[in-house]
């Protein structure tokens, strides 16, 4: 009977992957397996009730269609859900439910459910202690809007992406949409540029923008008053969904989990989610994959480095903005020499205006060369582990391979122990992430490399060289 079954189930696919979308059919479709088939009835094992839930509200008269060529007009389909049984050592139990055949929209109902919470009212992270209001501020900056976010080569598809978003929050395929790049290209920029552009065309949709970081210090704070679950249902009720620098939630297990919990949530009820990273989801370390497949289901668009074009485009819209006249050859100037990112660019043109006015001396090229000279000396520039790990396995002539091996031999140790040093001092990782970058390590291995390397910097003469050659190395 299973080989009919499966038979059946196998045909039925080979319909749907025709219809949909290769990407939709990995996600939907792929992890379904077929049980049995009775009374014209084919049963279908899904692994959740979420993933139940979505079928029924998209795919259902797809089903229908592919079921009724292969078992004719009564065909019927039965949904097997698996759940893991979390009590004891039990067996997972089945679910089983009819598909009900719903149509795709479905009126909204007002139910009156008793609050059996000794505090009826949400618990809003934003808000402090004992002051009773769930109004909930945007953290949105207004200045970040599409108007100065100037479009250019290097960031087309996010910025067509995140007005696409703006005009119909959770009812585009960019859902979530990540933008992702390097530091300085304008992701925050365009993150809050979609949160405004949203609460100008749909005043009544609650958006939030919050910084990663932020959200892991609420969740900590949710964990020691122990009111978790109040945590979790405010992020629910959001419309619009803004996540900062979301790679910062790696190696935190407990934030990652509770952000799973809320991103299905908003996912599922089609409000928008955004994130923001410096990494493409491919190369985020130590988040969980169950997270990192929810990262792709929507649209992942990068951010590059600005072409000369759009170098110049920008800094003749700062000008306009601040009202300020500046001959164009000292535009190209800065054009051709800041190519690193767009906050140096502006951050020069601001100290360029600033010099002018206080010391009331005309905007020259000569001023405009000491101006660059200075900046992008001075600009300290945020490293990367990948990139600490180079300049340690460069100093010490060895490859990053052997830098992260398992040998013991005290050069390559010592060699390791001051990256882990260096990563500690200049990212934002945890200890977890950088052990996990830098060999497979623990974060207590992290711990001891930062005890050593302090205490050989004040005994040893020699080793202290290596970390002061190495501070500036990286400091350049």
């Amino acid at each position: 009977m299973s080989n009919t079954a499966a038979t059946v189930w196998n045909n039925c696919l080979a319909f749907i992957e025709d219809n949909i979308t290769t990407q939709a059919y990995k996600t939907w479709f792929e992890p379904i397996k077929a049980v049995k088939l009775a009374d014209n009835a084919l049963s279908i094992q899904v692994p959740s009730k979420f993933f139940y839930e979505w079928l029924e509200e998209h795919y259902v008269k797809l089903l229908k269609v592919a079921l009724t060529k292969e078992l004719g007009a009564t065909a019927k389909l039965v949904y097997v859900i698996r759940m893991e049984n979390t009590y004891g050592n039990k067996q997972p139990f089945t679910e089983r439910i009819p598909s009900s055949n719903r149509s795709n929209t479905q009126a909204s109902q007002n139910v009156d459910v008793p609050l059996k919470n000794k505090s009826p009212e949400l618990k809003n992270p934003f808000v402090i202690p004992g002051i009773r209001n769930v109004k909930i501020e945007s953290q949105l900056n207004p200045n970040y809007n599409f108007e100065s976010f100037l479009e250019g080569e290097s960031n087309r598809l996010a910025r067509s992406a995140g007005i696409a978003v703006a005009n119909k929050p959770g009812g585009t395929s960019f859902n979530p949409l990540l933008v992702f790049g390097g530091v300085g290209l304008g992701k925050t920029h365009l993150a809050h540029a979609i949160g405004v552009d949203i609460k100008d065309k749909y005043p009544e949709k609650t958006v939030l923008y919050i910084s990663a970081e932020k959200f892991v210090q609420q969740y900590s704070e949710s964990v020691q008053k122990n009111n978790r679950n109040d945590f979790i249902h405010f992020y629910q009720v959001i419309d619009v969904l803004i996540v900062d620098d979301i790679q910062l939630l790696s190696g935190k297990a407990g934030t990652q989990d509770v952000f799973f919990h809320i991103f299905n949530h908003l996912h599922q009820n089609g409000r928008q989610v955004i994130l923001t990273s410096d990494k493409a989801p491919v190369d985020m370390i130590d988040i969980e994959q169950r997270l990192l497949s929810r990262f792709k289901w929507g649209l992942s668009a990068e951010l590059n480095h600005p072409d000369y074009e759009t170098r110049v485009a920008i800094i003749k819209n700062k000008l306009y903005r601040d009202g300020v006249e500046m001959p164009d050859d000292i535009v190209e100037f800065l054009a051709n020499n800041i190519k690193t990112n767009i906050r140096e660019l502006e951050g020069a043109i601001i100290s360029l205006i600033a010099h002018s006015s206080f010391n009331k001396k005309e905007i020259t090229i000569d001023l405009a060369k000491k101006i660059v000279d200075n900046y992008v000396k001075h600009t300290k520039r945020e490293v990367s582990i990948d990139y600490i790990q180079k300049v340690v396995s460069d100093y010490f002539q060895m490859d990053v391979e052997t830098l992260q091996s398992k040998t013991r031999k005290r050069h390559i140790v010592q060699a390791r122990q001051l990256a882990m040093f260096f990563a500690k001092k200049f990212t934002k990782a945890s200890l977890a992430s950088i052990g996990s970058q830098i060999g497979q390590r623990d974060h207590a291995t992290v711990l001891h490399a930062c005890k050593t390397v302090d205490n050989l910097s004040s005994t040893d003469k020699q080793f202290r060289k290596y970390v002061e050659d190495l501070q500036k190395k990286l400091t350049i």
